[in-house]
């Protein structure tokens, strides 16, 4: 039934702010959704349509987003685009990886954000997205017949920075203002109204045509928290589709019409048990290898978690690739026990969007805790990262630490902030850099500068430097050029566990070398000002212990290195008593004896 609530030809309110929404921007489909008589409901379009295929044809100017362009894409017309959510994020040189079929369309470098040449000039995916959110909100005012300019849009939960920047940027060319960014597992958890009155832990597993997630959520008094989150940005029904296009074609890359034949046949298997070309039996057999990926994933955010699926209240399927029967299948069987599958699996993401969209504007007291994918830190010295913010810390989350100067005199201090789970910035991502400058000259240690984390409830990270005394600040929102491909997310969380050992030792060799510099340059630094309190004699057991520090840096043994440095303290003590009867005695030189003491 189309969602019609206007009478034809009324006239909206002058005064009216515009209406909520939520809204499901996935990769093969789109799904709006408005709040209506106590329950979410979803907008149909003229045609009767809900689900709408995010595909977008381009002619000039102009935009055809839906089923029409889903026509012409199927009919080979290259200008028209679909799974563009793909490139949300990604840098033009994972086109190839992500989306090969894009390819011929792409312009531009390869570490910038991708161009396609359509219609009458380049686009980039968030100004693609922004046609499909455009009709998406034409549909919504069409229906309630009043601005639609608010909306809660929901975002893979492992769409990083990156693509959660560039999914606000989409809908702000829309004329939307985004209220919440929220994962689609978790708008499936409130869409089934988990939080009224449930408690437990749920699972909910999301496959759709370009992305799978799976997020382990608590529920507990109308509190959502996320235990854990895990997926894969690059997998879904679209690769299915392509698994079945390739086993009845021999062409290396299938073209858009043999993808949408394959699809056809997928969607006809999840309800018959055969079709003239193929099988439920030999369809299963081709998706295996990808859901067997899907449980992999799973397993990992229930290791994350530290749970077992004993320990699990119910798990919610989400997205329209869990229609098929061996999916449903395997699911069960991994979790040992019927997911729930009652609420259209194309819808249920919208629906959740819908509920809070409406309880962020006109009231609702659950609340929902989402998580950091992967810890953010900051580079020290050494290469080092010292995290502030662990991965699964659930967010909004705001953190400070001091940090302090290295060298004497030092004025300016790189801050730069990294992302991932190894021990050493130069294995981890980098998000950003930028330069704390003004900081008065002091000797190495002295200084204090205040460094914030704070990421807010979309998981967009802002960094502010302080230094104490002058109060010099500055501050970056961290946007890199573009985003970090899943298969890296993931291969920096596994690289973390397995090198989990070698990790903490080279660690602990950086920290230990560190150490031993800034005692080298101290020492060297001293002797430079003062080594006139020393006799030739006293001087060359500590040029000698240098020259012994010096080597045993140049090594891997991390015993030589802390006992060289304690033989260099040892042999230096002399001379730093020296120095401080020096001290003392030129800050008394002149004083009088009833002011000492």
């Amino acid at each position: 039934m189309l969602l019609q609530i206007h009478e034809p030809g009324q006239t909206p309110d002058p005064h009216d702010h515009g209406a909520a929404v939520g809204i499901d921007l996935g990769t093969t489909h789109s799904v709006i959704a408005v709040w209506r008589d106590g329950a979410p409901i979803a907008v149909e379009d003229s045609q009767g349509y809900s689900v709408i295929p995010s595909v977008v044809a381009y002619t000039g100017k102009n935009a055809i987003v839906g089923h029409g362009a889903l026509y012409q894409q199927q009919q080979g017309d290259m200008q028209a685009v679909a799974s563009v959510k793909r490139l949300m994020g990604r840098a033009s040189h994972e086109v190839a990886q992500v989306a090969p079929s894009l390819l011929p369309l792409l312009q531009g470098g390869n570490d910038t954000i991708p161009r396609l040449r359509l219609g009458d000039r380049a686009r980039t995916p968030m100004e693609i997205s922004a046609d499909i959110l455009r009709h998406l909100k034409r549909m919504g005012e069409e229906a309630l017949g009043r601005p639609v300019t608010r909306a809660v849009i929901t975002v893979p939960a492992y769409f990083d920075d990156t693509a959660r920047l560039a999914t606000k940027d989409a809908a702000r060319l829309a004329g939307l203002e985004v209220l919440r960014l929220i994962n689609e597992p978790t708008a499936a958890a409130v869409a089934y109204g988990l939080d009224e009155g449930r408690e437990g832990v749920y699972a909910i597993y999301d496959l759709g045509g370009g992305t799978f997630d799976i997020s382990l959520l608590n529920l507990e008094k109308g509190v959502f928290q996320v235990l854990a989150t895990a997926g894969d940005t690059a997998l879904g029904g679209d690769d299915i589709d392509r698994a079945v296009a390739k086993a009845l074609s021999s062409a290396a890359e299938p073209t858009a019409m043999q993808l949408a034949f394959a699809r056809q046949i997928k969607e006809t298997l999840s309800t018959q048990e055969s079709t003239g070309e193929m099988t439920r039996a030999e369809l299963a057999a081709l998706a295996k290898p990808l859901i067997d990926r899907t449980l992999t994933i799973c397993q990992q955010a229930l290791d994350d978690a530290g749970l077992d699926t004993s320990q699990l209240h119910g798990v919610v399927l989400v997205g329209g690739s869990t229609r098929m029967p061996a999916v449903r299948e395997a699911v069960a069987a991994f979790f040992k026990q019927t997911p729930k599958a009652d609420i259209d699996p194309d819808r249920v993401v919208a629906y959740g969007a819908a509920v809070q969209a409406h309880q962020l504007t006109e009231g609702g007291d659950n609340l929902l805790l989402d998580v950091l994918p992967l810890s953010l830190g900051l580079e020290t010295m050494g290469d080092l990262v010292e995290k502030l913010l662990h991965r699964n810390t659930p967010i909004p989350a705001m953190v400070a630490q001091e940090f302090t100067t290295y060298q004497d005199g030092q004025t300016g201090m790189m801050i730069h902030v990294v992302q991932g789970e190894r021990e050493l910035a130069s294995q981890c991502r980098s998000l950003a850099r930028f330069d704390l400058t003004g900081i008065p000259p002091m000797s190495a240690g002295s200084a204090r500068i205040r460094v914030t984390f704070q990421v807010d409830a979309d998981g967009l990270l802002t960094v502010a430097a302080e230094e104490a005394i002058t109060g010099v600040r500055q501050e970056v929102a961290v946007k890199p050029s573009y985003g970090l491909p899943i298969e890296d997310v993931e291969r920096m969380i596994l690289d973390s566990f397995e090198h989990a050992r070698s990790d903490i030792t080279q660690r602990l060799l950086i920290e230990a070398r560190v150490e031993a510099a800034r005692l080298a340059e101290d020492l060297r630094s001293a002797l430079s000002a003062d080594g006139a309190l020393l006799t030739a004699q006293e001087r060359a057991p500590l040029e000698r212990a240098l020259v012994a520090l010096d080597e045993a840096c140049q090594g891997d043994d991390r015993d030589l290195i802390d006992g060289t440095v304690m033989h260099v303290k040892h042999v230096s003590a002399s001379f730093a008593q020296k120095r401080m009867d020096r001290a003392i005695g030129l800050a008394l030189k002149g004083a009088r004896i009833e002011n000492i003491g």
